[in-house]
């Protein structure tokens, strides 16, 4: 029986408008940096995808939010440097700054159409609802921003366990925030590898929202499994 849910955030609850070279392109454009989204797009993905996961074990909450922007700075960098036009910035500090902020607001974000829907079915249920994502401090202003913080008894973010998913260290500390056994809770998120596989490793149970209707090869998967728990819209689900 399912007794809480946890969910993952971005790409999961909500997502970027457009595209991150998108939001990005716009702020730089305004900074004097002439960009192409769509490259600044790839650059983005690919400093992204090569960076160290967002999670600082061992160091003091105190420090938590610096740290979080500074990962943040050194991506975005990163990708301005890829897309070659890094240079062109006379105080990138400052448009960083301004970007960072930018992302704690609404406006680069929108919710999908099936959130609140799926979201008001699972509370009515009598259902807890948690946020479990590898995300950073940002995520509490970003939920509240968009009409989603009511929703949640509990929020579990990568920086702040020092561990980032599929660890499934921050599986643990979300789970012991509810009196649940990990039978009793399922997790639903857009990451196959971390959302999906991550969950199952810490025993719990999960559906891979595939919005994308990505395939996964099969030695992807994992030794236990026969068939992959998914669907492409929380529309689909029903308890």
């Amino acid at each position: 029986m399912t007794k809480v849910i946890f969910l993952d955030a971005a790409g999961t609850l909500f997502d970027v408008r457009g595209s991150v070279g998108e939001v990005y392109e716009k702020l730089a454009n305004s900074f004097g940096i002439t960009v192409n989204s769509e490259d600044l797009n790839a650059a983005f993905s690919q400093s992204f995808a090569s960076a160290s996961p967002m999670a600082f074990p061992g160091r003091e909450l105190a420090k938590i939010t610096q740290l979080e922007f500074e990962w943040w700075q050194a991506v975005a960098a990163k990708a301005f440097q890829i897309a070659g036009v890094f240079n062109q910035f006379s105080d990138f500090a400052k448009f960083f700054a301004e970007l960072y902020a930018h992302f704690a607001t609404a406006e680069p974000w929108f919710v999908y159409p099936d959130v609140f829907p799926a979201l008001n079915k699972w509370q009515q249920q009598g259902i807890e609802l948690a946020v479990v994502s590898n995300f950073d401090s940002r995520i509490y202003a970003v939920l509240k921003a968009l009409n989603l913080a009511e929703y949640f008894t509990s929020v579990t973010i990568s920086t702040e366990v020092g561990a980032a998913k599929p660890d499934s260290q921050i599986f643990t500390a979300a789970l012991q925030k509810h009196n649940c056994i990990a039978q009793n809770v399922l997790h639903i998120g857009d990451s196959f590898k971390a959302d999906y596989c991550g969950a199952k490793n810490a025993e719990l149970n999960a559906i891979w929202l595939n919005r994308q209707q990505e395939k996964v090869e099969a030695g992807k998967l994992l030794l236990t499994e026969t068939k992959i728990e998914q669907c492409s819209s929380l529309d689909y689900l029903a308890f």
